[in-house]
């Protein structure tokens, strides 16, 4: 009986396996509901869809690297990932990862972010899988939109 089972999953297609697990795999993956627990995403305090920006003071405890160019840091408090790309830019990016969610073990190789549960991997950019927000930087001054 088990030689058959592995025999079927070995040659069946994807979505009949998938389809066989459930809709709860599908499930485990989804993320239509992360926003109204998500602290970054949800911090207005109104009601309204107008959320205030974030403001950070680049001089202050952990973020004091990112005043160096390639600097980057994994902010999980605010659940943000932010990289210094050069003297005028920080880039910041939700640190959630596109996968399943993860937002505790990032990396960063000096291109792309790396999501340590499963390896994915993200572009830098903003046209990457990662959501990027706006962020402005006057002096140590980084004013972030989400």
């Amino acid at each position: 009986m088990k030689n058959n089972r592995r025999d079927f999953l070995k040659t069946a297609c994807k979505n009949v396996v998938f389809a066989s697990f459930g809709i709860s795999l599908i499930e485990a993956c989804s993320t239509e509901d992360m926003e109204s627990m998500d602290p970054v995403l949800n911090n207005n305090n109104n009601g309204s869809s107008a959320k205030e920006p974030l403001v950070l003071n680049l001089n202050d405890g952990d973020l004091n690297g990112l005043k160096t160019v390639g600097g980057w840091l994994n902010y999980t408090s605010k659940n943000i990932l932010l990289l210094r790309i050069n003297k005028e830019e920080v880039r910041v990016f939700d640190n959630k990862c596109p996968h399943q969610g993860n937002r505790d073990r990032w990396s960063y190789d000096g291109s792309s972010f790396e999501c340590g549960h499963h390896n994915n991997t993200y572009s830098n950019s903003c046209s990457g899988g990662l959501t990027c927000y706006t962020a402005t930087l006057e002096g140590d001054t980084l004013t972030i939109t989400i």
